[in-house]
């Protein structure tokens, strides 16, 4: 099949199946895996060219409503009749649906099973393992810096979270993603400051600039320099690079338990 992916999370549950090689397209910011890289580019997710798209003759293209905007592409894939299939992963149980979705629409079933199977069995392992820890810090995860933008109860993040042996400071708020301000963040006052700021690369993400902000200074993870800069690619987009991102923090916050795990 002649596969394209319009957002990075697509790309990356296109790979988990092995299904990489079947890609004739992606978005701008599809990164994961390297060799996705050198296919054609079909613009930023929310504003993709749909005349080069069509133009690539796919069988299927695979969208997704975990980037908000991204209606206006369905749309159109609709009006072209270009076949295509929308997920919208919100949690790890999600994003292992989608897995058994896009391989019964690719034909590899069986595959699917499998990496459903994987996938599911690293998430029990790391909530086992997270069981057994006695204190849980709390994380402020930072999306965007001014406004600010966190995720609340109902993303992934909150279950990453949990997983890692930890609780995301925002998980009393019923949202996916929560709008806030810095006064809002320094009375939580979280053990661990984590910056995964969307679109914007690891290396150029300032933990000098958090210490900055009014009354900051006197937060337990400001005093502690418990600031964690984060690849956003591990942490910002509902796939099963989650995964990694999770095991990655659970050996940063508790590395008497989670030494031993790998992915």
């Amino acid at each position: 099949m002649r596969l394209v992916s319009i957002c990075p999370s697509n790309t990356e549950i296109i790979d988990y199946l092995g299904l990489t090689s079947n890609l004739v397209g992606v978005d701008d910011f599809s990164d994961y895996p390297e060799e996705v890289r050198s296919l054609p580019r079909l613009g930023p997710d929310l504003s993709i060219d749909m005349d080069k798209l069509e133009s690539l003759q796919p069988d299927l293209v695979l969208s997704s409503l975990s980037v908000p905007g991204m209606e206006k592409n369905i749309e159109e894939l609709g009006r072209r009749e270009i076949p295509h299939i929308t997920l919208n992963p919100q949690s790890f149980n999600d994003i292992a649906g989608d897995l058994l979705t896009v391989g019964k629409a690719c034909g590899i079933e069986e595959t699917a099973v499998n990496r459903h199977h994987m996938f599911l069995h690293t998430v029990e392992e790391l909530k086992r393992l997270s069981r057994t820890i006695g204190r849980t810090p709390t994380l402020y995860w930072e999306w965007w810096p001014k406004p600010v933008f966190t995720p609340g109860k109902i993303n992934w993040l909150s279950e990453l979270s949990e997983m890692a042996g930890a609780k995301n400071c925002f998980r009393d708020v019923n949202l996916a993603s929560v709008q806030t301000d810095w006064e809002d963040v320094r009375k939580r006052d979280p053990d661990y400051i984590c910056l995964a700021w969307v679109g914007v690369q690891q290396k150029r993400v300032n933990p000098g600039i958090v210490k900055k902000r009014p009354g900051w200074d006197t937060m337990k993870a400001v005093q502690g320099n418990r600031i964690l800069v984060l690849e956003e690619a591990l942490y910002c987009r509902p796939s099963p690079l989650l995964l990694k991102g999770a095991v990655q923090l659970a050996k940063e916050l508790h590395p008497e338990v989670y030494e031993g795990l790998d992915i």
